[in-house]
């Protein structure tokens, strides 16, 4: 088995992409990671704020929590619509541009983008952080971590999506399963002991702060809580990935992962209240997470604890796998619109579209560098994009159902309007809570990305215009080629590319570049014999060459100089000029060589003109040293 079929897998045919589709059990892990991860660091992310306040703020935790689950709801409700009116994937990108215009399309597109790449950089950063609460001596480590898990991750996604789901699925379900007893554990506790269960192992102590919470510190901590709907989007998406009926399955994998969602929030939400859990500092000696806090005030810190912390761990880390099941998919559909660059659209050996993979691991990972993986300073850079797809989603199938005007579309017109007014609400929101703390750069990298894309879109139709053709060929004024063949020296390849050249044509200028004064004169002495002699007996005009000096030991620009010339000479003729190339069979040799080859090609593609043909004759090398023709030869 070679290299690639061990780490990346045997190669899949096109013709097998349906036996890749999932279904809603694989698709729970697949999609849903982001979304259910999200409660190990939403409400941390909201008590964080609230750290100031001491007891006093977890008497704010549940409205907070409640005010996110109502939005959480109206959201759901609205991608439910979303999938059944678009079953061909895209949400937000698709829904904004078919009903609002290219524009907000690109601006759906930008926002999701930037999402995703957060969404691997704090699912990471998170689920290291757990690790780190349960074993404080790996905090120096946190980066290094970081950057392991990203490569494992992409690692197993170019392996393809179900191989990714298999390898997903059981860490997800632990997870769900071991955080729901731990709730239902803590409210029976609770309510058996009327309201005053003792926690097994307490809490980080809260200082008493005397004073009420002001409406700025509220919102800030409800922005930071918002990052618990993230992933909501990821299922509308990523549509075509489920199996028929598509649509359904797609709705009942939302559904669940919405319904686990908002049960863990709510259950983390009073738990925290009852056993007064509060956030510590992260990046800090000492730190513990909310999650290790309360599940240690349920259960202890016996074999249990251990077991939940590291699904917890695990699931935060693999949360990254939404990212990298929607990203590359919403790339290709960008790049079928052509606002990315077309590579984007083409899948990999395993049916993934490797090229997304690849600059979402990128891109992910140079955010952990610089945010040194710490998942506070990672958080006020992380909702405005998910908000403002939501918002230009919803708004999107506001104008959809206006146009549809079928039964029950006044209906889905008012569930959809709610739903943009209170995602476009919330992105103000956060927008002024986290503008300093570093939103600021979110809002600046959004219009970026659209004005990227709207100079790809406009490259690509510049290309269409120039090569877009009506007519047909025409073949009345066809004339063979000014061949234009640069030689060295006397030898086999020599002989193979002036071979080649007289299949071409017969005008034929051969160059030989002198750098130095005698250069060339015995090539010269001996052309009669080598080449004139043989072409008058073929029957064919023998081609002329040409010593051409070059004083400055120039060798490239001499040739290029003659192309150009001919070309402006003979307008109406097209130029080919003729590269004979060493090949090597293996790649360290290549250093052997002076690669002017490829260097003239180089300028001759970039520095040519419409008139000027490349061609390039290669002979390849034999591993033992001995030069051999190709087959074809």
């Amino acid at each position: 088995m070679s290299l690639s079929n061990l780490v990346l897998g045997k190669p899949i045919r096109s013709s097998d992409e349906r036996g890749e589709q999932i279904g809603p059990v694989a698709g729970i892990p697949i999609f849903g990671l982001d979304a259910l991860s999200s409660a190990g660091y939403g409400p941390e992310a909201a008590l964080t704020l609230l750290i100031p306040l001491g007891v006093l703020g977890l008497h704010y935790i549940l409205p907070i929590s409640g005010a996110i689950i109502v939005l959480l709801t109206i959201v759901y409700f609205s991608y439910l619509q979303t999938i059944a009116a678009y079953p061909g994937g895209g949400g937000s990108y698709t829904v904004a541009r078919e009903n609002l215009g290219e524009s907000a399309g690109q601006l759906a597109a930008a926002a999701l983008m930037i999402d995703y790449v957060l969404t691997v950089a704090v699912g990471i950063s998170a689920g290291v952080g757990a690790l780190v609460s349960a074993f404080p001596k790996l905090l120096p480590h946190t980066l290094a971590m970081c950057l392991g898990i990203l490569f494992l991750i992409a690692l197993i996604n170019l392996r393809g999506m179900r191989e990714a789901g298999r390898v997903f699925m059981i860490p997800t379900y632990l997870f769900v399963g071991s955080l729901g007893i731990t709730i239902v554990v803590g409210v029976l506790r609770v309510l058996v002991s009327g309201g005053h269960s003792a926690p097994v192992v307490a809490p980080h102590p809260l200082v008493a702060v005397a004073g009420a919470a002001s409406a700025w510190l509220l919102l800030q901590a409800f922005a930071s809580g918002c990052t618990a709907m993230t992933g909501v989007e990821a299922v509308s998406n990523g549509v075509r990935a489920f199996r028929e009926p598509t649509t359904r399955n797609a709705r009942i994998t939302l559904s669940i992962i919405i319904g686990i969602l908002i049960l863990l929030l709510a259950g983390i939400a009073y738990l925290s209240n009852v056993y007064h859990i509060g956030a510590t500092d992260p990046g800090q000696p000492g730190y513990e997470s909310v999650l290790s806090q309360m599940v240690g005030a349920v259960a202890g810190k016996g074999i249990f604890y251990f077991v939940t912390i590291g699904s917890i761990l695990l699931v935060l880390c693999l949360s990254a796998n939404t990212a990298f099941a929607d990203f590359p998919r919403l790339c290709q559909i960008i790049a079928l619109h052509k606002s990315l660059p077309s590579s984007f659209a083409s899948r990999g050996r395993r049916l993934v579209f490797s090229q997304g993979i690849y600059v979402l691991a990128f891109l992910a990972g140079l955010l952990l560098i610089i945010f040194r993986g710490i998942t506070d300073r990672l958080i006020p850079l992380y909702a405005v994009g998910a908000f403002l797809a939501f918002t230009l989603s919803q708004a999107g199938m506001v104008v959809h159902w206006k146009k549809l005007r079928g039964a029950g579309s006044a209906r889905s017109m008012f569930l959809n309007g709610l739903g943009a007014i209170a995602t476009f609400i919330t992105v103000c929101v956060v927008l002024i809570a986290k503008f300093v703390e570093g939103a600021w750069i979110t809002f600046l990298l959004i219009p970026a990305l659209v004005v990227l894309m709207k100079a790809v879109t406009r490259h690509y139709a510049r290309i269409g215009r120039e090569v877009a053709s009506n007519t047909p060929l025409d073949l009345s004024s066809r004339r063979p080629p000014i061949v234009i063949l640069p030689i060295a020296a006397w030898n086999k390849l020599t002989k193979k590319a002036l071979c080649f050249a007289f299949d071409l044509s017969t005008d034929i200028r051969v160059v030989h570049i002198q750098l130095a004064e005698h250069d060339g004169k015995d090539l010269e002495a001996r052309w009669n014999e080598f080449v004139v002699e043989p072409a008058r007996k073929a029957g064919v005009p023998a081609p002329q060459l040409g010593l051409c000096p070059s004083p400055y030991r120039r060798i490239m620009t001499p040739i290029m100089d003659i192309a150009m010339r001919e070309s402006k000479s003979h307008p109406d003729r097209q130029v080919a000029v003729v590269i004979p190339e060493l090949v090597e069979k293996r790649w360290y040799n290549y250093i052997l060589h002076n690669q002017r080859a490829a260097v003239l090609k180089a300028m001759l593609y970039f520095l040519g003109n419409k008139n000027v043909i490349v061609v390039n004759v290669p002979w390849y090398i034999e591993a033992g040293g001995k030069l051999r023709a190709p087959k074809s030869a």
